[in-house]
Formats: C-alpha cells, structure tokens, sequence
C-alpha cells in the first residue's frame, strides 16, 4: 500500500506521523518504509489506509488487502502488468526509485505498539450546524491535530481528493458579476476543540497558520485585545478556501496547518462541501416551521404573573414593547428563542440579516444564546400586532388578556386638548356675559350686573383707586368694611349727596 502511494501521498503521511517530508521520491519511500519497520501507532496504520482508499477510490478494496505487510505478506516490489495491460498498484512506482536502501526492506514485519501515544485520528467529534450552510458532502472527517513530539510548535498535512460530481457542483456555482470571483458551493475548513460531549463551536488553535496547496490561506484578523498584556486572538469562523482548491479529480489537494500546542487542550479539524444560502431562504425556513399557538405565551404571561405566596412583592400587570430592540421600529415578524425565559419579540428579519454579516446569535434582550434551531414565531404577537395599529406598547393581565398602553406624550396631548376646549367654553361665556354688561352700562342702567363688573376691576386695583368711594356695596364678604371710609377728595367722581351725608355723619 505504501509502494502505491504518490509524492504527495507520502508528505501528508510522513507530516502525519511527526517526520521529515522533504527530499524525492525515493528518500520519501525509504523514509516510510523505515516509519513501518520501526513500528508505528494504529494512527498511523489509519492514515496508510485512508490515502490508500484516496489514492484507488473506484477499486473495491478487501480486508486482505488494507491490511499492512506483516511476516507472511512481504512486499512486492518488481511491477507487473495486470490483465488487460493494466497496472497493479505496485507497478506503478519502477525499481529505480525505490533507492539504494531497498534490499533491507525484505524482512519488514509488522509490529504495533501496546499503548497508542496519540489522539485518535476521526474521534466523535461532531461541529455545529451552521445556518447559513448546507452542507452536501464530508471531504475529511473531524480529524486530531496532534503529533508525537513534545514541541511547542506543531505542523501536519491533509489530503483531500475531489469527484467529478463535486467539480462540477463548485464550477457551476460560480458568480463573477461582482469584483471577485464567488462560488455558492463552497471548500470549508473548521477547526474546534476535541471534545465529544456535545457539538463543538468553531474555535482556532492558537497561531495558526494554514496553507493550501502551497499557498497561504487568508484567515479572520485579530480580535483587539481587551487587556495589556493578552494575546490577541482570531475570531473563530469557517474559512473558506475554494479559490485555493485545484478543480481537478486527478490532482489530490494538500492542506498544512501549523498551530502551538497547550497542555491539556487538543484540536480538531474537518473540511466539508457546503452550499451557502442567503437570510431570505432562512427567513422563508422559519416562516415554515409555522407560527407557535398563542396558548404557549398565554400560559407564560400567567406563570409569570401568578402571586407567590412566600413573596411580599406581587407582580400584578406585565408591560411589553411592540417595537424591535434592534432597529427601534414596529415589529413584522416577532420572534424570539425557545432558551428565552422573557415575551419581549424581535423582529426575525432583522436578527437574521444582522447576523449574516456577523454570526452571533445571541438575543438582542436577554444576551443569551438565541440559535438559528431556537427560533419561533410567536403567534400571540401576531394577533396583537394585527389588532393593534395605533400603540407601541401593550400590557398583559393576570389572566393573560392585554390593552393597549399610551405613551405620557399622547396622554398629555389628550388632557391638553381637553382643556383647551374647557377654557375657550368658559371665555366664550365671560365674553358673553361682559357684552351684556356693557351694553347696559350705555343704556345708563345702574344694575348689579354693572357693580359686579365694577367691583372685579377694583380687585385688580390698590388702595388709592379713584373708584373706591363707590356707594354699591363689595359682593365679596370677604373685603373688610372701612374700605368705605376713603376720602371723598380722592372720589372727584362719586355721587355729591352721598358724600355729604357721609361728611356730616363724620363731623356730628
């Protein structure tokens, strides 16, 4: 299986197993066949096999023959042609490369070690669903990145083929209408942690470093640090590296990735074929996933408002926004997140298209992790937003029923105008009534009707008013009686027989 194996088969092998990859393809032979004769870890004889599988993917393969050459399978190493003047695969490679280090590779046999010292090549490790991405196929299994040495700095190879139905699916998705050439169908690389208690998030072992048939791979910018002193780190994202990939079924892709190594922590890669979607086709998935039944969040509301008999403090009415916290407008399509304990909706359209720039997915009111999975639609919203046109908020009862709430600048316009039309009721009124006043003070009528008007002015007046030796009495009991005792010299205007009769009452 070895002898079969390609120049840049054997890289990725010997990258693999922590040796030197450089130098021809004779030395890289005598290198792995001295790796197999030095014994090796069952990593490794796992590797032999998966390049082998690669390297003759339409060739069905027995047990016999994916097993490594022990004492009773010696090699072969003189090619022959098949029937049909086709080669096997240990024809392939002629003599003249196996180099001079070939005869003592006639005894090799075939040891494995008691105790494997690395991580299992394809753990059970199983990444997060993106929303964003389907994926259409798995072109390497979530893979350790681990090695055999104790060095800080790491470095290993991949190798991934393509069929012709994946060319294909790539070649057709291409779109050059913009700047830069995009593909719909995409090479995703991911990197997490090896843990297998639960689907893993996308995280980058620390200075990594990717490179792609050679060439370097473009990875997120650094994160500013938020203390001195601390590392900066890359925002863990897939990376895309279609434009890096060879379109080819005949020529294998190699990934090199280079990564610093921690204690106690160990990492994950795979690569996949995914297909990437727009918010749109997101929105049109949760909108049929259905709307929830209304009896879910009338229930919560009465949950929520339900007195606790050990609490002095009864929550008795539930205030809710009908706006969406993140673009402050009235909401279309209230959602929220199963994992949420609150009613307050945000509108789906939104969430959705912020986080395809940004991919968060944490609630905009409680700041906790709000999936894409997580999603619904809330069908009590729905309702309220359908009746209720003219109101921005709302308040829920104890029995789940709601009304609507007004803000205090609407309340405030409402008192305002209310008594506006109270004051201009009550000047029509006087108006009236000082129109009628006037005219029979012309007529030369002296009735009440005239005192009283003359009496109001004179409130408005001090002490020294020439009005105040009036003889009309005051219609205010409150006004003390000497106010008539003014002096009749200051009253040019008041009545000349009733300031004589008052003069000679003073002098007796």
């Amino acid at each position: 299986m070895v002898m079969s194996l390609r120049v840049s088969e054997l890289q990725v092998l010997l990258g693999y197993a922590g040796r030197n990859k450089h130098g021809r393809k004779h030395e890289l032979l005598t290198k792995a066949l001295h790796l197999l004769k030095a014994g090796c870890s069952p990593a490794v004889h796992m590797k032999i096999k998966e390049l082998y599988r690669r390297r003759f993917p339409a060739k069905m393969v027995s047990h016999s023959e994916l097993a490594l050459p022990g004492p009773h399978h010696p090699l072969a190493y003189e090619g022959h042609a098949g029937h049909g003047g086709a080669p096997s695969p240990a024809a392939l490679l002629p003599l003249s490369l196996l180099g001079p280090g070939k005869h003592e590779l006639t005894g090799l046999t075939h040891h494995l070690p008691t105790s494997a010292t690395l991580h299992p090549v394809h753990p059970d490790v199983k990444l997060q669903r993106l929303p964003f991405y389907d994926m259409l196929d798995e072109l390497i299994k979530p893979t350790s990145l681990a090695s055999d040495n104790s060095q800080r700095f790491q470095e290993t190879c991949f190798a991934f083929a393509l069929t012709p139905q994946q060319v294909q699916q790539i070649s057709s998705s291409m779109d050059i209408s913009g700047t830069k050439c995009d593909f719909s169908v995409q090479v995703q690389l991911r990197f997490c942690l090896s843990e297998t208690s639960c689907p893993q998030e996308d995280h980058f072992p620390p200075n990594l470093c990717v490179k792609v048939n050679g060439k370097p791979c473009n990875l997120p910018g650094y994160l500013p640090p938020t203390k001195n002193g601390v590392e900066p780190k890359r925002p863990s994202r897939p990376i895309n590296i279609t434009s890096l990939v060879r379109l080819s079924t005949t020529v294998p892709n190699t990934i090199v990735v280079s990564w610093t190594a921690e204690i106690g922590r160990s990492y994950s890669m795979a690569v996949y074929l995914v297909k990437q979607q727009s918010s749109t086709v997101l929105l049109q998935r949760l909108r049929g996933k259905g709307i929830r039944n209304p009896d879910h969040s009338r229930a919560l509301i009465k949950e929520k408002l339900t007195a606790d008999p050990d609490s002095e403090i009864a929550t008795t009415s539930l205030r809710v926004s009908l706006l969406c916290p993140l673009g402050k407008m009235r909401l279309m399509i209230p959602c929220r997140a199963l994992t949420c304990s609150h009613l307050q909706c945000f509108d789906a359209t939104l969430y959705i298209q912020m986080n395809e720039k940004k991919p968060t997915w944490v609630c905009p009111v409680c700041d906790k992790k709000a999936p894409y999975e997580h999603l619904i639609i809330d069908g009590l919203f729905v309702e309220i937003l359908n009746s209720c046109m003219d109101c921005d908020e709302i308040q829920f009862k104890e029995d789940g029923s709601w009304a609507p709430m007004r803000s205090k600048k609407e309340v405030q316009e409402v008192s305002s105008a209310s008594f506006n039309n109270g004051l201009d009721g009550s000047c029509r009124t006087s108006a009236g009534s000082d129109q009628r006043s006037s005219s029979s003070s012309s007529h030369g009528g002296s009735d009440s009707s005239n005192s009283k008007k003359v009496e109001v002015i004179d409130l408005t007046l001090d002490s020294s008013s020439d009005d105040e030796g009036q003889d009309s009495p005051p219609p205010q009991p409150a006004l003390p009686p000497p106010v008539k005792r003014a002096c009749p010299s200051l009253s040019p205007t008041s009545p000349p027989i009733i300031n004589k009769g008052s003069d000679a009452h003073i002098r007796l």
